[in-house]
């Protein structure tokens, strides 16, 4: 007798942030199929998807166009690296498109195949920046707690979430981790936003003061944290630091991978919060997830010192396989393009007064501490006491259990560290399917109340 699917991926996969003792005693979800913001699972069951995959299928599920463009390209020329001045086609058009979308005059983009490699590829860019203008000490990077920047060696120490530090022997000697800019969690009894964000502030000056200017080469910052929570910055919070950072000759590295492409309802997040950057990161929406992208925008300050060093060693020592791979390239530039001839920024910067709304409303359920969101992406806190912001005990899990809740109702949902619920659907949603999402997510929390 042939072992099921579900059998099969019990005995041999090796599922990435997974509870795996968890997922061996229940089993996986598998999904079939996808059309526009619903996917299917294996046994014919429809699911709103609440969270755009990772925070990525900003197309939605099913555009027969990527899936045409993927193929012709696969067809006309399927791989060709950029190793020793080698081109192609789609990745020159890529460069060029996203040249015209970013806030970066000038930019060149370094190709590569996610967040978390891009991320690292930009610790070694500033760091080989510092090298080639003599400022060889300017290592040390500064993160902040609840950051998610990756998983390879170097971002999973910027990453400010003890579960991707802890048994992995990270090596996190040039890493300062500052303080989350979580309000609702980290102000003090009494204080006010603005008396936090001044304290972020000379936090801040504190630690440069302490580590050396002359040591610190970058912050790495989302504009809004994702994978720590959907924690919004509190207002003023960058322009408190931003000052800082330029008068130390400290790097903004603005890690757009969640937030790029609309999520917040502007092209990127750094336009929505004032941000500044020096280099921005880019994933996910990049090709909707289509195919595996991801790109690092360089300013021409940084790029000409890089080349000049580059030119003097003989080669710029780094690249991927895949970096500027044809097909993904083709299929990101045709997702830009979607974009813009669909209007998808306007439509999503449209629909987020509704989404957030619907969202807010659920602020007053007896599971929900803080809703916070901003454009198509909100998050809620649950807490065991709305009053005393008391949270659940940890063993509770109590996040995954109102996304197992969701998953009974047709939705999904993700549960973040600190019992937080992650909505963020496909930028394609439409008034009737966000109702359906807050209907599906208040009958997710209903369960779990009535199970107390």
């Amino acid at each position: 007798m042939n072992p099921t699917l579900e059998q099969q991926d019990l005995a041999h996969l090796f599922h990435p942030c997974t509870d795996l003792a968890g997922h061996a005693r229940s089993g996986p979800q598998i999904w079939q199929r996808g059309e526009g913001v619903y996917v299917y699972d294996n046994h014919g069951k429809q699911y709103l998807e609440g969270m755009a995959g990772l925070w990525c299928t900003a197309l939605g599920y099913g555009e027969k166009e990527l899936a045409r463009v993927a193929a012709e390209q696969m067809e006309t020329f399927c791989y060709g690296p950029l190793f020793a001045g080698k081109s192609n086609e789609p990745s020159i058009r890529l460069a060029a498109k996203l040249a015209e979308w970013v806030p970066i005059d000038g930019a060149r983009f370094l190709f590569g195949c996610s967040g978390s490699d891009a991320n690292d590829a930009q610790v070694k860019l500033v760091r080989y920046y510092f090298h080639a203008i003599g400022k060889p000490n300017k290592r040390k990077i500064l993160s902040r707690g609840n950051a998610y920047h990756g998983v390879t060696v170097a971002t999973a120490a910027l990453t400010g979430l003890p579960a991707f530090h802890k048994h992995f022997g990270l090596d996190m000697s040039e890493v300062v981790h500052l303080t989350s800019p979580h309000f609702y969690r980290q102000g003090r009894p009494g204080e006010t936003e603005a008396g936090f964000v001044e304290r972020l502030g000379r936090e801040l000056e504190e630690v440069i003061e302490r580590e050396g200017a002359d040591n610190i080469a970058a912050l790495f910052a989302e504009p809004l944290m994702g994978a720590g929570g959907v924690i919004l910055p509190p207002d003023g919070y960058f322009e408190r630091i931003q000052p800082v950072l330029e008068a130390n000759d400290i790097l903004l590295v603005d890690d757009e991978v969640v937030c790029a492409f609309g999520r917040t309802g502007n092209p990127f997040g750094c336009q929505t919060y004032g941000m500044r950057p020096a280099t921005m990161t880019m994933a996910k929406a990049l090709s909707s997830a289509y195919v595996p992208i991801s790109a690092v925008a360089v300013p021409p300050f940084m790029y000409e010192p890089i080349e000049k060093a580059a030119g003097e060693v003989g080669i710029f020592g780094h690249g991927l396989t895949y970096s500027g791979h044809p097909v993904a390239a083709a299929v990101a530039v045709r997702n830009l393009e979607l974009m813009e001839e669909r209007g998808l920024m306007a439509h999503a910067a449209a629909m987020a007064p509704t989404f957030q709304a619907a969202l807010q409303r659920l602020g007053d359920h007896a599971l929900v501490g803080n809703q916070r969101g901003i454009g198509l992406i909100a998050g809620l806190e649950l807490v065991a006491d709305k009053d005393t912001r008391q949270s659940f005990p940890p063993a509770d899990k109590m996040a995954f259990k109102v996304a197992a809740a969701c998953l009974e109702e047709g939705l999904v949902v993700r549960a973040l560290p600190g019992d937080i619920v992650a909505v963020c659907p496909p930028l394609i949603i439409n008034e009737s399917q966000i109702a359906e999402l807050a209907d599906k997510l208040k009958r997710g929390l209903d369960r779990v109340l009535a199970s107390l």
